[in-house]
């Protein structure tokens, strides 16, 4: 955030159970909260920029409510209903290791997954934030509509980066995000991982001032 100007409006929050937000009492979307929080901050219209599964989020207000989003920056973006391979060899990993509640053989599982180019402690203290997550949100957490088969329909101004040492499924995934979404700018992150934030913030501040100054 300090890459930004000064004046601009930022707002950025800590989803269920992550950060600050305390762990979920009750069923939930991630759809649902976003649309909540810029209710709550009477955000009428707004560039948004999601990382990760928060791109599929992005993605879906974008199709729920297109009068909203000003435009889309993803970062290595996942939507809920992409089609994940079953033998995919992280996914069946985490399901072990999850299965057996080993929250220290997640947190090592995580940053030689998402990782490569630093795992060091800024790397592993998001991954561990994202473990204890995963167990506090437990079955709370409820899907957001389809995404993935409705790409072709958004209309948003979008672009898409994506880093040469992501986990090679979700750059397949961001890759047909790219492809599908109409108009939709790819930009390589040579050197990087999926921990965009933590490795080009400068790059994502620049695109985003780009992208509001164009949209909003």
């Amino acid at each position: 955030m300090e890459h930004l100007p000064a004046h601009y409006r930022v707002i950025r929050y800590d989803a269920r159970g992550y950060g600050a937000s305390p762990a979920p009492a009750a069923p939930f979307t991630q759809l649902g909260d976003l649309t909540t929080v810029l209710n709550d901050r009477g955000v009428r219209r707004a560039v948004l920029v999601g990382h990760s599964g928060g791109g599929g989020t992005a993605l879906g207000l974008a199709l729920a409510d297109p009068a909203r989003v000003a435009a889309l920056l993803l970062l290595a973006p996942g939507t809920p209903d992409y089609p994940w391979p079953p033998d995919d060899p992280y996914g069946a990993e985490f399901g072990d290791l999850f299965a057996a509640g080993d929250r220290d053989g997640l947190t090592e599982l995580g940053p030689r997954t998402w990782a490569p180019a630093d795992p060091g402690p800024a790397a592993r203290a998001q991954v561990r934030g994202a473990v204890d997550a995963f167990f506090s949100v437990g079955e709370f957490e409820r899907p957001d509509p389809p995404v993935h088969s409705r790409l072709g329909e958004v209309t948003a101004p979008t672009v898409v980066v994506i880093g040469d040492l992501e986990y090679r499924m979700v750059a397949r995934c961001a890759a047909e995000v790219a492809e599908r979404i109409p108009g939709c700018q790819r930009i390589p992150a040579p050197g990087a991982d999926h921990m965009l934030p933590l490795r080009i913030p400068a790059l994502i501040a620049e695109l985003t001032v780009r992208l509001a100054g164009e949209h909003l």
